[in-house]
């Protein structure tokens, strides 16, 4: 049986702030899952487990923000 969103999931705005230039292969990696290809782009995703997983990687390069 499939996972779906739940209607409650709160929606999380993420901005690059800090260049990809000089981080590690799998920090870009990240960067590029998340949906980002360039600097000061702001991507939208639920709060869900993974994608908190994946902004704590590379918390230093994001600005955060709730939707």
């Amino acid at each position: 049986m499939a996972k779906t969103a739940k209607k409650t999931d709160k929606t999380i705005k993420i901005k690059l702030v800090k260049s990809l230039i000089g981080c590690s292969e799998a920090q870009c990696k990240v960067a590029k899952a998340l949906g980002f290809t360039k600097k000061d782009q702001v991507v939208e995703h639920s709060s869900s487990p993974v994608i908190l997983g994946m902004i704590n990687k590379i918390s230093h390069l994001l600005e955060v923000s709730e939707a």
